[in-house]
């Protein structure tokens, strides 16, 4: 049976590589991101491809209140939401204090704030009809603390604690949480970021393409995971900070970054 799919930072990389896997599939779409021109040109190349509905929504969920707007105008459209798929967020690179406090309240409006606000405005639902599926997209970078992405590794700390709290409360609810923990993915996000040249320095054989990051989300949520990090590299990474004292890791990841 086709479901309804949310699917927030929609307009390009993982998010637009979860549109493409979910029409594949007979899923109907709304996507949504503050590019409405690339979420246009993006849904017409679905709606030709597969017989599905593809909604398109422009919003800055950056800014309070978004899951509650979004909610009413999804309401007003009759539509519901079957999975929401978190995956709007953004990173900063430099010395915390050198970066732009505006900013940084962005990165956790968007982050953290905007992931909390959609549960909260689609999961109760979920749990009223028994089925439904969260992805929240976190990161490897949310298993320890992150010298120079020091905001936007906190970020994703948060998100992977939440979805993890998320999935033990609703799992015998008929509702699925998995928490999304990608390494480097060839997507736009280093150009995000302000400091591109981070691409350069990702090691040979970890780069992973969106499309493969978003078939692992997806597979770990039929399969009722709580976290999924993609590719056996990372998966060590993820390992790692677990056995070595934190102050050892956080140290050795300052270094890697001021490289």
């Amino acid at each position: 049976m086709a479901q309804t799919a949310l699917i927030t930072g929609a307009s390009s990389g993982i998010g637009a590589a979860f549109a493409r896997a979910l029409a594949r599939r007979g899923d109907h779409l709304i996507l949504v991101a503050r590019s409405e021109d690339k979420l246009e040109a993006l849904a017409e190349s679905l709606r030709g491809e597969q017989a599905v509905t593809v909604t398109v929504i422009a919003a800055d969920l950056s800014l309070p209140g978004c899951g509650v707007r979004l909610a009413a105008e999804l309401a007003g459209r009759g539509l519901a939401v079957d999975v929401l798929i978190n995956n709007a967020g953004f990173g900063s690179a430099g010395a915390f204090a050198q970066q732009d406090p505006a900013r940084d309240a962005e990165m956790i409006g968007l982050n953290v704030t905007a992931v909390v606000d959609l549960a909260h405005a689609f999961l109760p639902a979920m749990l009223e009809r028994r089925r439904g599926g969260i992805i929240n997209v976190a990161s490897v970078a949310g298993f320890q603390p992150l010298p120079q992405m020091a905001i936007y590794a906190a970020t994703k700390a948060f998100v992977l604690s939440f979805s993890e709290a998320l999935w033990a409360e609703t799992r015998a609810r008929g509702v699925r949480v998995t928490a999304l923990c990608p390494g480097p993915v060839d997507t736009p996000f280093f150009e995000a970021t302000g400091t591109p040249e981070l691409r350069k320095a990702v090691p040979e054989g970890f780069m992973m393409t969106a499309e493969e990051v978003a078939a692992e989300a997806l597979s770990a949520l039929a399969a009722g995971r709580p976290v999924v990090v993609p590719g056996v590299g990372n998966k060590l990474l993820s390992v790692v900070p677990r056995l070595l004292p934190r102050r050892w890791m956080t140290l050795a990841s300052g270094k890697a970054m001021a490289r």
